[in-house]
């Protein structure tokens, strides 16, 4: 009932922008809203509002369904400081074009939330989507980078060939594909993480938030400090990094089924991709 919950709203928000060649996109969030820090500390987090917000507009202005989980089922939360006209070209009326946008889906209501949990996913099966779209913010880095639901899902679409798109922390949901996730997770925040002998990934071409970004936005966790950065464990994993030419600039990279993006910046990029792999 909450999927076709999910994909009515989306149809009854955008009902005059339908498409021909409508799609359906499978939108995974993290539903953690803290992420555990080094030495016991715990920064307060969630998923970035336009990294979700600016790519699940775009596809719904293009006529096509989405559809939202979690991996338990649980609304995720917003991260407070994204919640910020910087991320909207300064433009204070685009970003409460989609807060409004987010209010109407009801996607972080704890009892309205439309949102299914992987499980549900995969019972009514990942052949009825056509492309999946992973926002970041710091959150996925607490449960997405070694959910074995998620880890199913991204091995089944890898193994079909379906876009699978990221941004900013988002990619770091690929290591749940990995034999040992949650062993390989552990590692790197132990230092001693080895590189896995097979992985789906292993020589992809991949972005995500870069080390460099990293160090310059620590202050935001408050004197905390992350376990491990994603672009050291995604490299130490058996990816071909690829950063952008200045910190914060927009970053797209494409290599076969997969759309990566580097920091908040790209995640436009990353939607105008992804809907031309809809068309």
């Amino acid at each position: 009932m909450k999927s076709l919950r999910s994909l009515a709203i989306a149809t009854a928000l955008f009902l005059g922008a339908g498409s021909a060649q409508a799609g359906d996109v499978l939108v995974v969030l993290s539903d953690a809203d803290r992420l555990e820090l080094k030495d016991g500390k715990v920064f307060p987090t969630g998923f970035y509002l336009n990294e979700l917000m600016q790519p699940v507009k775009l596809l719904l202005d293009a006529g096509h369904r989405i559809t939202f989980a979690t991996p338990t089922g649980q609304a995720p939360t917003v991260d407070a400081k994204s919640v910020d006209p910087m991320y909207f070209g300064n433009d204070a009326a685009d970003l409460q074009a989609h807060q409004n946008l987010l209010e109407r889906l009801k996607l972080t209501s704890r009892e309205n939330s439309p949102v299914l949990s992987l499980a549900r996913i995969e019972q009514l099966g990942y052949g009825r989507f056509d492309a999946v779209y992973i926002p970041g913010g710091h959150a996925p880095m607490q449960d997405l980078l070694k959910s074995p639901a998620l880890g199913r899902l991204l091995a089944d679409f890898h193994a079909r060939n379906k876009t699978t798109a990221l941004v900013c922390h988002g990619p770091i949901a690929l290591l749940s594909t990995l034999p040992d996730a949650a062993g390989y997770a552990a590692a790197m925040a132990a230092g001693g993480a080895q590189r896995p002998p097979q992985w789906i990934y292993s020589g992809y071409q991949v972005t995500v938030i870069s080390n460099q970004e990293e160090e310059q936005a620590k202050p935001q966790l408050g004197g905390g400090e992350m376990q491990f950065y994603p672009q050291a464990a995604l490299q130490r994993a058996g990816v071909q990094y690829r950063s952008n030419s200045a910190p914060w600039a927009a970053n797209i990279v494409i290599d076969r089924e997969l759309i990566t993006g580097q920091n908040p910046a790209s995640a436009l990029g990353v939607a105008r991709e992804l809907l031309k792999r809809l068309q």
